[in-house]
């Protein structure tokens, strides 16, 4: 097929020289509307427009979607395979040199092989992410599974999105990040937003939580620092960090007791009320704030605005999540919506905010220790075989389980694991404890990184494979409303650089497990497949041809058939997606966080992302603007701590807790809690503050808690001069 049967190239008026290829942003879920602007005879992205016809942004990008298109051609691109010939000089940058495709994958197959006779199939390890197209996650859950054959697969959302996951499988028995479309947000009467810095992290979303105001709606923000959305909120709950479980407990507290519930609703659509009740009765407003550090009054006006708007949206992100509770957290806020009946309608339900750009669509068709495509459990027999019936391989060779992203860095410091193939994922930077995860890559037999620019992590790596960025390949992605999108590619591939499909297709042909993977010639063909693979699952693609994602600008699944047109609004029918139809509502005991501050670390340390960077920053850090703009992380102190501790402003301080420490720059600001410091993550090296951050996690998304951990701040002895 044609690729113009799925996107138009349309010239640029403003520039004759240029053509417009619509697609989406590579940043977060979001995918803002974009044209990128090709210049015609150079065949080359040279700048960027934005989609008024996108109907989830209208017209709206970021700073990081802006300049989003400065990184394919820029000069710090990996342009040919890297091999490196001194293992001594791993985890530096130093040692490597240029080499063919050939000769990379003969040394990639060779070691590959060796590990695996002497030490088992299971002794490699795929670890990746969910900046990919939904093909290359598929293609990703499949060569592991089907040309390496180990059961030790996992990735990066891991770390992003798996509490919320977890919280409404369990809530809903199923996992889509919003109920409703997010063209509904600005319509309803309530926005409850916890956990989530959203000027900052989904900037383009603001139009529409600011008109929510402007058309007489509320908006309460749960966060212990005053972001700029919690600044002109109605209502802040600046809540000590990792106390959101007590937080919501206390809101169901008072809208039980105040009569906010729709008891139709519960009696008829829901499991597990009378328990819940039970529990939260001892959550007053005066025992919730003595744990969550919050005014009473401002729970007490929380309940009452949330229970009297006839539309609400509980939103979240990653300030709830990433707890070693965080599943409790997301089920917990997600009570709120169950027992007054704000759910399954137009313009009330649930939604969290997607960190990375295909944070849903990646974690549904493969890429998880436990999942196969559609969201499949590698665990039920039946959804085995229908996926072995797609693969067309045997039940029997499927691998088993395996574990979770920080589980598999502990596997390789045992030795269980000694081979790594590690792509669209900087764990060197985003994972946390970072001075033992860096210490289990160095301790990898075999290490290869497939990227686009020299990482912190494919420092580690003895082979480096040169990977496309997202303007260089088409696919789909799913955003996060759960509509699926199309990525159309802009310009050819620049060096020898190729997509993740095709080094995967390749691979898995010199592994010789060709007969598996060598029918997938094109991104479409791998889409084709994928498809089918999910037929059937909870997160059913089927239907979502390209050719109906470009005819209606988006599909939401589950999408099951050509006839399908989609499903924008989840559970209308008010049928839920465990067996009895019922949604649950979950009874849950407060825990405090994993580590409290005590007489040696007073200090609660929390992190998070600022407007000009994303995740680990390996991107956006090398764009000049985005750059300029934040060049160095800093640690926020209000300005009481500061003086206890005699620092100044912009003075650089040493910020420690029990697993590393670091030297930043000091952030005097009246804008986060006296016994709170905070410090965003997007920085590598010594500079990153996951060299801090405790490896707690939680027992069922196996999340690490990066929101909350005890600090301390000690200010730097200046050596005189003799």
């Amino acid at each position: 097929m044609q690729r113009d049967k799925f996107f138009k190239e349309e010239k640029n008026v403003n520039h004759p020289n240029e053509k417009l290829i619509k697609t989406h942003c590579s940043y977060c879920g979001m995918q803002c509307g974009m044209n990128l602007r090709v210049n015609t005879v150079t065949n080359k992205i040279v700048g960027v427009e934005p989609r008024y016809d996108w109907p989830v942004t209208v017209g709206k990008m970021c700073p990081k979607g802006v300049t989003a298109y400065q990184q394919t051609n820029h000069q710090d691109r990996i342009l040919k395979p890297l091999i490196r010939d001194d293992a001594s000089l791993k985890g530096t940058k130093e040692g490597f040199r240029e080499a063919s495709w050939e000769e990379a994958y003969e040394l990639i197959v060779k070691n590959f092989k060796k590990l695996q006779d002497e030490y088992g199939k299971d002794s490699l390890s795929v670890f990746s992410g969910v900046s990919m197209t939904n093909e290359k996650c598929y293609l990703t859950g499949k060569f592991a599974r089907v040309a390496l054959g180990t059961r030790y697969i996992d990735y990066n959302g891991r770390f992003c999105m798996s509490s919320a996951a977890g919280g409404f499988l369990r809530s809903f028995g199923v996992d889509r990040g919003s109920t409703l479309p997010w063209t509904d947000i600005h319509e309803t009467d309530c926005l409850f937003i916890a956990g989530s810095n959203t000027a900052e992290c989904h900037p383009t979303s603001m139009f529409r939580v600011w008109n929510v105001q402007e058309r007489g709606g509320y908006i309460i923000v749960v966060d212990p620092r005053e972001t700029p959305i919690a600044r002109r909120a109605d209502l802040h709950l600046d809540l000590k960090p990792g106390t959101d479980l007590a937080l919501a407990n206390g809101i169901l507290h008072l809208l039980i007791e105040n009569g906010y519930t729709d008891n139709e609703f519960i009696a008829n659509h829901t499991n597990g009320f009378e328990e819940t009740k039970e529990l939260v009765k001892e959550f007053t407003p005066e025992y919730t704030s003595e744990l969550t550090g919050v005014a009473p009054e401002k729970i007490i006006r929380a309940a009452e605005i949330y229970g009297k708007a006839p539309n609400a949206v509980v939103m979240f992100a990653r300030g709830i999540e990433q707890q070693h509770k965080g599943v409790d957290n997301v089920s917990a806020y997600t009570n709120m919506a169950l027992i007054t009946g704000k759910i399954g309608r137009p313009k009330s339900g649930v939604a969290t905010f997607t960190g990375q750009g295909n944070g849903q669509g990646g974690r549904e068709h493969g890429q998880k220790s436990d999942l196969l495509p559609g969201y499949r459990k590698i665990t039920n027999p039946e959804h085995v075989k229908e996926v072995c019936n797609v693969w067309g391989i045997t039940p029997e060779e499927m691998p088993k389980p395996g574990v979770s992203a920080y589980e598999m860095f502990e596997l390789m410091e045992e030795k269980t694991i000694r081979g790594l193939y590690l792509l669209c994922s900087n764990p060197a930077v985003s994972a946390p404890n970072l001075n033992f995860v860096r210490k289990a890559l160095k301790s990898l037999d075999f290490m290869v990184c497939a990227d686009f620019y020299l990482s912190e992590s494919a420092e580690f790596a003895d082979v480096v494979l040169p990977s496309v960025t997202w303007s260089e390949d088409e696919g789909t992605v799913t955003n996060i409303e759960g509509r699926i999108i199309k990525i159309n590619k802009a310009q050819e591939p620049i060096g020898e650089s190729k997509p993740d499909w095709q080094m995967q297709v390749e691979l898995a042909e010199r592994l010789g497990r060709g007969q598996y993977f060598s029918h997938l010639k094109t991104a479409k063909d791998v889409a084709d497949e994928f498809r089918l693979a999910s037929k059937g699952g909870y997160a059913d693609y089927y239907g979502a041809t390209w050719e109906k994602i470009d005819k209606q600008d988006g599909v939401f699944w589950p999408c099951r058939d050509e006839k399908d047109q989609g499903t924008p609004h989840m559970f209308l029918d008010k049928k839920f997606y465990h067996p009895d139809g019922k949604a649950k509502i979950c009874a849950l005991p407060y825990r405090p966080p994993a580590e409290e501050p005590d007489q040696t670390y007073p200090l609660r340390l929390t992190t998070g992302r600022v407007v000009y960077h994303y995740l680990s920053g390996n991107q956006t850090r090398r764009i000049p603007f985005l750059r300029d703009m934040c060049p160095e992380p800093y640690v926020e102190v209000h300005p009481e701590l500061a003086a206890k501790y005699e620092i100044q402003h912009e003075e650089r301080v040493r910020l420690f807790t029990r697993r590393g420490e670091s030297i930043y720059k000091v952030k005097i600001t009246e804008a986060i809690r006296k016994d709170t410091v905070f410090v965003p993550y997007h920085f590598g090296h010594e500079e990153s503050i996951n060299l801090l951050t405790i490896a707690a996690l939680d027992p069922i998304s196996r999340m690490p808690e990066f929101k909350a951990c005890a600090a301390q701040i000690e200010k730097l002895v200046v050596k005189k001069v003799q």
